[in-house]
């Protein structure tokens, strides 16, 4: 009982976000009568926060390394400006321009992440000129007005769906199969794990316990491909989502340059001293965002079937509030992929779910705001316990 007791208190504390997740699509499920979960309102969660989620992943690289990008959202709006003037206006080749639009933030993040690196200017101002600049750009490239409709092939980036290789009738039978295979990926990985932490002496989880955590893991994964299998299957920025989670994961923590990005919001001058190259990790840091903010604006504009003036407005705000509640420090050097993602989920969750209960868009803004200042509350909080 000891050892059980001693799983779930580190549980707790690691996975509160999770826990609060649940508890928030508990009762939204419930206020709403039951709609939070259907199939299609499950898509179109998904579809809705895609765009959140991708600057999440960039940004959670950028707070993690001491630093803040609040240009994000105009970025993600020029991007999309130059995507609706080269596949629109000009007939670009959709994959040319996506191209082009990627290779363009890569600059801008080059841009900004030279004068913080190189130049010393603190990342918050930089970043605020970064905000103007582009987002003036984005109204003098499109002239106040929007650019539509794009190409069917550049819709389907953000609002197609993989296709039924088994020609499912009433479900979507292929999307069944990824689910029933990630499930087996996962339990693999889990004894895997287990045996190498056994191999070295480390401390292990008893058998018990993990046969729960991974059944419960198995079942709540394989009810969410049900669900979208019920509808049209696994939406295309779903896949995009989970190579971008999955690739960013392994950086993160199976990559020096992860470990030199920590080292380096943990302690800029420790690292320095250590041999970390902390200016040329930094650019690197802005070059990702750049590149991450444009992916993001090709799949809005995408999802809207335009290049709009007033494309991501507020993205940087709920990008650096999906970090701060997934657990990233506001010191640097803590957070993880994962935990920006919960963090973005908790707060698409209550978009949504506030919106099928009829909270006004005011208290829908007072509430997220009071949910982010908790947030960083209980980081301050922990840190405190600790020092």
């Amino acid at each position: 009982m000891g050892a059980l007791y001693k799983i779930f208190k580190e549980n707790i504390t690691k996975y509160s976000m999770v826990i609060a997740l649940v508890g928030i699509m508990i009762f939204f499920q419930i206020a709403s009568g039951g709609i939070l979960l259907k199939p299609l309102n499950v898509t179109n969660l998904i579809l809705q926060n895609s765009y959140i989620l991708i600057l999440a992943i960039g940004m959670l690289l950028v707070i993690v390394s001491f630093q803040i990008d609040l240009s994000v959202g105009s970025v993600a709006a020029v991007v999309g400006a130059l995507s609706g003037i080269l596949i629109i206006n000009n007939d670009v080749p959709v994959a040319l321009g996506i191209l082009i639009c990627l290779i363009v933030g890569a600059l801008i993040g080059a841009f900004q992440g030279f004068w913080i690196a190189y130049v010393r200017i603190p990342a918050f101002i930089t970043t605020l000129a970064g905000m103007l600049i582009f987002r003036g750009l984005t109204y003098v490239s499109l002239k106040g007005t929007s650019i539509a409709p794009f190409p069917s092939s550049f819709q389907k980036m953000s609002t197609g769906f993989i296709p039924d290789f088994f020609h499912g009738t009433g479900i979507h039978i292929t999307t069944i199969v990824i689910g029933l295979l990630l499930s087996v990926l996962y339990v693999i990985y889990e004894i895997s794990k287990r045996k190498t932490q056994k191999k070295y002496n480390f401390e292990v989880v008893s058998l018990g316990p993990l046969i729960v955590k991974i059944v419960a893991l198995v079942t709540v994964l394989n009810l969410f491909f049900y669900t979208l299998a019920i509808y049209k299957g696994i939406p295309n920025v779903l896949v995009l989502l989970l190579v971008l989670i999955g690739f960013y994961t392994f950086i993160t923590t199976k990559t020096t340059l992860g470990r030199h990005i920590y080292a380096l919001g943990g302690n800029e001058k420790a690292a320095r001293l250590s041999g970390v190259k902390t200016k040329q990790v930094i650019f690197m840091v802005f070059v990702n965002m750049g590149i991450l903010a444009a992916l993001s604006g090709l799949v809005f504009a995408a999802r809207l079937n335009s290049a709009t003036p007033n494309a991501g407005s507020n993205f940087e705000l709920d990008a650096i509030a999906a970090c701060f509640i997934g657990g990233a420090s506001t010191a640097g050097g803590i957070g993880t992929i994962m935990g920006a993602i919960i963090g973005g989920l908790v707060m698409g969750v209550m978009n949504n779910g506030m919106s099928l209960i009829g909270v006004g868009i005011d208290w829908q803004q007072t509430i997220k705001g009071l949910v982010l200042l908790m947030a960083v509350a209980f980081d301050v909080y922990s840190k405190s316990k600790t020092a």
